[in-house]
């Protein structure tokens, strides 16, 4: 049985992700791996306390702070699709085959059908 997360425990639970997704971009920017992983831990455990709180209330306050980390997730997420397309790229570069490193499909569109890519 969960129990209720408070306005005030919801709040600042929000401005806890909305702290690590900021670290969480200053690590993308810097290609840092261990603040990576640290932010995607935490992120984890964040997700985890308000997914347990069984949040009945939510104020304009918390509403404001989902929209912010909503916003900033995104724009995390967007720089991390940007670096794998970069690595990606540099490694059809050295190679000279875009394939060589792809799982062999039947598909080619194969994740067009996964909804991979939102």
């Amino acid at each position: 049985m969960s129990q209720s997360l408070s306005p005030n425990d919801l709040r600042e639970t929000l401005r806890q992700m909305v702290a690590v997704l900021q670290d969480e971009r200053q690590a993308l920017a810097g290609m840092d791996m261990d603040g990576i992983m640290g932010s995607a831990l935490d992120k984890g455990k964040l997700c985890g306390v308000i997914g347990e709180g069984g949040i009945e209330v939510i104020d304009d306050e918390c509403r404001g702070l989902l929209e912010t980390a909503r916003r900033l997730n995104e724009v995390n997420r967007q720089i991390r699709n940007l670096i794998a397309a970069n690595v990606a790229a540099r490694l059809e570069a050295i190679t000279g085959s875009p394939a060589i490193y792809r799982a062999r499909s039947a598909s080619p569109a194969a994740y067009a059908y996964t909804g991979a890519g939102r």
